[in-house]
């Protein structure tokens, strides 16, 4: 998606939104972006434990989670299924549990070889990095773990 069409979405009101596991979000709106949208509109940023996806994003809290900037209402809370502690817990244990249970039960490198999603979740190995984006992020050599 160019610049322009980003501007153009969120002139009419579209959703917008951004995850670039490992690395920063890019700022897909910017400033003069807010001049483009209804007063009132408003911004949630999912993204802003990643440092935010739009360019007025600051990180908020549950006990102030808003700000407006230009007219424009932001919700910017880092961390938002701390909101509901008991649900975003059973939800996060029922996608990975099995991988726990992979884990517990065949050690992370037979686990990693019968799994290829698994394997894609390793950051560092045998204290080398081997995550692309946060070898990139952090300036350091990458390297695959090949299993």
């Amino acid at each position: 998606m160019t610049p322009a069409g980003v501007a153009e979405l969120t002139r009419r009101g579209h959703e917008v939104s951004v995850l670039v596991p490992g690395d920063k979000t890019p700022h897909l709106i910017t400033k003069d972006m807010l001049k483009l949208m209804e007063p009132g509109t408003v911004l949630v940023d999912v993204a802003i434990d990643q440092g935010g996806c739009f360019e007025t994003s600051r990180p908020t809290t549950h006990s102030d989670p808003v700000y407006i900037e230009d007219g424009i209402l932001h919700y910017c809370v880092a961390n938002i299924p701390g909101a509901v502690p008991n649900t975003s817990t059973l939800a996060l244990t029922n996608a990975t549990l099995r991988y726990a249970i992979a884990l517990a039960d065949k050690g992370w490198q037979q686990a990693c070889k019968d799994d290829s999603a698994l394997a894609k979740g390793l950051n560092i190995v045998e204290g080398k990095v081997a995550y692309k984006a946060v070898a990139d992020v952090f300036g350091l050599e990458y390297h695959p773990y090949l299993g």
